[in-house]
């Protein structure tokens, strides 16, 4: 099935390369020159994979608002920044939008392709999981071929990074997982500190639904770990 990827940038010159580079790779790529046709379409159809820049024409950070308008219609497509902003803000900022990654536009072509196909790779993976239909930790249940984790019978709303990242940390319950450990088993391609942010908005989400939520710990200097349950755990296929 080919795979299609919209594109969301203002500068046409540079839409037309990412898009001519993408369809390179049997991509179908869509591009968009601003917020408003993009979100018009996304809410007939949502692609595979979004990539999207900060700046949108006159809106300086029409890319974060069109970010969080595509998390209210899907909480799993994968969305990549890719701009030429690269301050620290503005990285958290995309992240705790719901963003998977965030590129910047120095980045080479390859990386870029090489991204997109490690986000479709965890994708993918999700919906070939046909051995783990269920399990539990204590008052965690996790369903991995539909890609959703209950935290005391209420959904939590996690994107496919977020998802593998905590599918990571619940196998190992009580273990310590570097940021690189969690790098590989995420397959995903970022620096440290944006492993940080995403274990920052996991732990904000499930403390959302429970304020008295503390299974998720920072080993500071080693990684992170999930508390181990003294209840039953159990599965179910």
């Amino acid at each position: 099935m080919q795979r299609h990827i919209a594109i969301v940038e203002d500068e046409a010159a540079i839409r037309q390369n990412y898009q001519d580079a993408l369809r390179h790779y049997n991509y179908r790529v869509s591009g968009y020159a601003d917020r408003y046709s993009a979100l018009q379409n996304f809410q007939r159809q949502i692609p595979d994979l979004v990539i999207i820049d900060v700046g949108l024409g006159d809106e300086a950070e029409g890319g974060f608002t069109l970010c969080r308008e595509l998390r209210a219609l899907s909480r799993t497509v994968p969305i990549i920044f890719l701009t030429a902003r690269d301050s620290d803000l503005d990285v958290i900022s995309g992240l705790r939008l719901g963003a998977d990654d965030y590129l910047t536009k120095d980045i080479s072509i390859n990386h870029l392709i090489a991204r997109v196909v490690a986000l479709f790779r965890r994708v993918e993976a999700l919906s070939s999981n046909t051995k783990e239909e269920e399990w539990r930790r204590g008052h965690l249940t996790v369903r991995p071929s539909r890609m959703e984790v209950i935290w005391k019978e209420q959904l939590v709303p996690l994107t496919v990074t977020e998802f593998w990242l905590i599918h990571s940390l619940v196998h190992h319950p009580g273990h310590v997982r570097s940021r690189q450990q969690l790098m590989d088993d995420a397959n995903v391609l970022v620096d440290g500190q944006t492993i940080t942010s995403h274990i920052k908005r996991i732990r904000r989400k499930f403390q959302q639904l429970d304020k008295e939520f503390d299974e998720l710990e920072t080993v500071y200097g080693a990684g992170y770990r999930w508390r181990p349950q003294t209840e039953t755990e159990s599965h179910a296929s």
